[in-house]
């Protein structure tokens, strides 16, 4: 259907003779964004086939930031200290109108898309296990459409466009609120693949986090000749992981502790000289997520006492528990109902159910129906911090979107371009990424984001209930507070030495839209396979 034409059918049938110019304006949106399709697959594809790490997403930050840039709008690229962090704007005035959503994947999570079973394209590369390849096609497709609309209308206002970098390392987005990048910034509107339509409300459950290094330093020996010689590192690792593993006993339910030896020595008849621990260190607030890291100290302290070593760290990442703007999010749910869910095909079905049934979780399919809106309980009252017999958050994941929400009204709408019943951070989460079900979740998706910043734009009224949310509300008795330190910096080396070792292989498989209608046709891959 020709885009003119699939606007005018959609405004017929949607909106009756007497609806208002908001409706027409935002069924023109419908019909541009449905225009789109094409480029959105494309957009979704490519960053699926490009599969970087984070810090290291320099293909899909050149590709997105380039698309932009043909679109007309000004780009600042290496913002924040970081390489693959860009900017790109367009417009002038207020409402100034934030868009964002993460671009890095996950480790070990390469797989085929379409295909309902573990069958990695490469053994052992990163993937998108979590769908980020999806979130940033949404906003620049939305983008787009408004940026038409606004031209065409004459409307005032300007718009955004940022890329999560480093998520899943919670690596960037605190280093963008020092940088000033949200200063002048009315409302966030982010995005992050889902199952299902929803958007943040209120307080959420997330933790927030710090994510710390310990880097020990001994002297090596002769691990048989003259151990009495070596001072070692690993074993001052180890005992700080004994200790926190015995101290597990006496923290709080919504504390969540996590660790890997980033460097376990050499070889065993060498006294490791350096050794090294990561920590994630997660909790509900501010307060006691410092008194974490607190601990953490003692606890590195006490080894290098009983090793007669050293130690150093560094912080690998920062994020605060997010809170997100109500007004904004009721209003963008009412979009969400207007919009709907995506028409599922038996294809998409099929491959919905046969991963369902492969990671033995219930096999109800692709959504159906969308959920109410999740308010959640108002904060805590002052003094009831560590009283469990009242209501408390237990604590969960982390995403370093709570940063921004602290600074700026936001709201995170999650677009349904997933299976339900996926792990997450893993290949089963990777499986409908490049398919006609992140097509048109993304599609669905940009609709939804594309209304609502119309709506911000019309309606300056919406934009003061969101500050007054935030100033007397969200902000009342809790501030922002970095949890970065003076020195930190965005660690920026994480993921080389993985993305060097497979992004010469993973090239090969870039997706070429030139050649091939669907990254699926180019993999030579049978829409659905399933067992």
């Amino acid at each position: 259907m020709k885009p003119l034409l699939s606007i005018l059918l959609f405004s017929a049938c949607a909106f009756p003779q007497s609806a208002t110019r908001e409706d027409a304006m935002k069924a023109d949106l419908a019909g541009r964004i449905d225009g789109m399709k094409k480029q959105a697959q494309v957009m979704v594809d490519s960053v699926f086939s490009f599969g970087e790490l984070g810090f290291q997403e320099f293909e899909t930050s050149k590709y997105l930031s380039g698309l932009l840039e043909k679109e007309g709008f000004k780009i600042q690229r290496g913002v924040a200290g970081i390489p693959t962090a860009f900017i790109a704007e367009w417009g002038s005035g207020k409402p100034v109108i934030s868009l964002g959503s993460d671009i890095d994947d996950i480790p070990q999570a390469s797989q085929k898309p379409g295909v309902g079973y573990h069958d990695p394209m490469i053994e052992g590369a990163p993937g998108h296990g979590e769908g980020h390849n999806s979130g940033m096609p949404l906003n620049i497709i939305a983008a787009i459409a408004v940026k038409q609309v606004m031209e065409r209308e004459h409307l005032k206002g300007t718009i955004r466009l940022w890329p999560g970098v480093a998520e899943e390392d919670l690596g960037a987005k605190a280093y963008y609120v020092r940088a000033g990048i949200f200063k002048d910034v009315d409302v966030v509107l982010f995005t992050h693949v889902g199952a299902n339509f929803n958007v943040t409300s209120g307080p959420t459950t997330q933790s927030g986090l710090v994510s710390i290094e310990y880097m020990f330093k001994g002297e090596s020996a002769h691990a048989a000749a003259a151990p009495w010689r070596g001072r070692s590192a690993l074993d001052a690792v180890e005992l700080m992981d004994v200790g926190w593993n015995f101290r597990r006993e006496h923290l709080r339910p919504a504390t969540r502790i996590h660790y890997v030896i980033t460097n376990g020595g050499d070889q065993p008849n060498v006294v490791p000289p350096n050794a090294a621990v990561w920590y994630y260190y997660r909790e509900v607030d501010y307060d006691h997520i410092v008194n974490l890291r607190d601990i953490g100290e003692k606890m590195a302290q006490a080894a290098t006492l009983m090793t007669d070593t050293t130690y150093t760290t560094r912080v690998l990442g920062t994020a605060w528990p997010g809170h997100f703007s109500v007004p904004i999010a009721e209003d963008m749910y009412q979009n969400i109902v207007k919009i709907g869910l995506p028409q599922w095909s038996e294809a998409d079905q099929t491959l919905a159910k046969g991963l369902q049934k492969e990671l033995k979780q219930p096999v109800n399919g692709l959504a159906a129906k969308i959920p109410e809106l999740r308010r959640q309980a108002p904060p805590q009252q002052e003094g009831a911090a560590d009283d469990f017999n009242q209501r408390q958050p237990l604590g969960g994941g982390s995403d370093d979107i709570g940063d921004i929400s602290w600074v700026v009204p936001t709201v995170t709408l999650s677009y349904p371009s997933n299976i339900p019943g996926g792990p997450g951070h893993n290949w089963a989460n990777g499986v409908a990424m490049a398919t006609p079900i992140a097509h048109k979740g993304v599609i669905a998706g940009a609709k939804v984001q594309a209304m609502t910043m119309l709506d911000i734009l019309t309606h300056p009224e919406l934009v003061q209930k969101a500050w007054d949310y935030f100033n007397n509300v969200q902000t009342k008795t809790v501030k922002y507070k970095s949890l970065l330190r003076d020195g930190d910096a965005p660690a920026t080396w994480l993921n080389r030495k993985t993305m060097e070792e497979y992004r010469p292989r993973m090239k090969d498989l870039y997706y070429d839209p030139s050649r091939y209608d669907t990254y699926l046709e180019q993999l030579g891959i049978k829409y659905p396979t399933v067992r």
